[in-house]
């Protein structure tokens, strides 16, 4: 018999009593499976990062200053210079030596990958020459050199196969036209040597990030020939040299690490320093910091040989591992995947 209109049938009342169960039950367990990505995060934020060293590349017999991964087309192979007055290109995965090249000068303290065409190498020093070589070129010489600086090179950065940024002891950074050889743009607000320069990876063609022995950290355009917003780009938080500065994955932060033993994070959108990190019982200044992919993690590499990892949301240490030497340059591949350490022990180490 069919209900009358306007009234519902216990097959109706059964189907609605059923939905009702249904939703409750969907609730349930969707306030379960919250608690549990919560316990998840929870657990993820007090586990020490488990890296290991995966790969020991020999081959250097002086002292590593610097490395550079080289870009996603070229994911496991990285540049390396050592003051045995070689750059080598080795293929971390099967620790083959891809490439050397012998330098004029064994006084290297910078070298960079191109990373869009991953064919150009860089590397300067105490010589004041940015020497640049192709990787599919032959012999040890170099293709370009660019020679305007008064003083030692400190690092060199890739914008394109065309353009190079590198900064100096003689307190300025260049961009270079490489088709030129010439010099296209000079910036000169730092009022001590620059040690290190990282470019943003959300405008790498236009906008950097700088750090120098006057403890600042600067962040330029390079359209407006100046400092990225003006006085707004000079964060001024550091008590000694700035020796490392690097772009987080998200392009609105900037870590930095500096001989007063501390790591620093800038935010770009607030226009000021917002976390520090340091241990009372680390004394050692800080040679380098780069990022995780996620950016959850800081790495500092310190004069007492000790390589830190800092968790940003915490500011508590999470892992230190000790080198037999100074620990002088640090690098996070472009997949995020792999951590990279030059050491004064002529060595080189991957971590995963």
């Amino acid at each position: 018999m069919k209900a009358p209109e306007g009234k519902e049938s216990d097959a109706d009342r059964g189907r609605i009593r059923e939905l009702e169960q249904q939703i409750q039950d969907l609730t349930m367990q969707r306030e379960e499976r919250l608690d549990e990505v919560k316990g998840i995060a929870a657990d993820l934020e007090d586990r020490a990062p488990t890296l290991k060293v995966r790969r020991t590349l020999t081959g250097h017999f002086g002292k590593v200053y610097a490395l550079h991964w080289a870009g996603p087309d070229r994911m496991g192979t990285m540049l390396s210079a050592s003051q045995d007055g070689k750059l080598i290109m080795w293929d971390t995965l099967s620790q083959n030596k891809l490439k050397a090249v012998a330098l004029r000068s064994s006084w290297v303290m910078t070298c960079a990958f191109e990373q869009q065409s991953n064919n150009l190498l860089a590397s300067g020093g105490l010589d004041n020459l940015c020497s640049i070589f192709k990787v599919d070129g032959e012999g040890s010489r170099a293709d370009v050199e660019l020679s305007d600086h008064d003083g030692y090179l400190s690092c060199a950065r890739f914008i394109s196969p065309e353009k190079i940024l590198t900064s100096s002891g003689d307190s300025t950074i260049r961009l270079w036209d490489l088709t030129r050889k010439s010099c296209e743009s000079i910036y000169e607000k730092h009022t001590g040597d620059v040690m290190s320069i990282s470019l943003s990876p959300m405008n790498s063609a236009s906008v950097f990030v700088s750090g120098s022995c006057d403890a600042t950290v600067r962040v330029w355009d390079t359209r407006l020939k100046d400092m990225w917003c003006g006085s707004a780009g000079n964060f001024v938080a550091h008590e000694s040299d700035v020796n490392s500065v690097e772009f987080l994955a998200n392009g609105n932060s900037v870590i930095s690490g500096s001989d007063d033993s501390a790591c620093m994070l800038h935010d770009l959108r607030s226009q000021c320093t917002i976390a520090t990190y340091a241990s009372e019982s680390t004394l050692a200044g800080v040679t380098s910091v780069a990022a995780s992919k996620a950016g959850r993690i800081i790495f500092a590499g310190y004069d007492d040989n000790c390589l830190s990892a800092w968790n940003v949301g915490s500011s508590e240490s999470r892992l230190n591992f000790m080198h037999p030497n100074r620990v002088s340059s640090l690098g996070v591949n472009t997949s995020g995947e792999a951590l990279a350490t030059g050491c004064w022990d002529s060595l080189l180490r991957v971590f995963a």
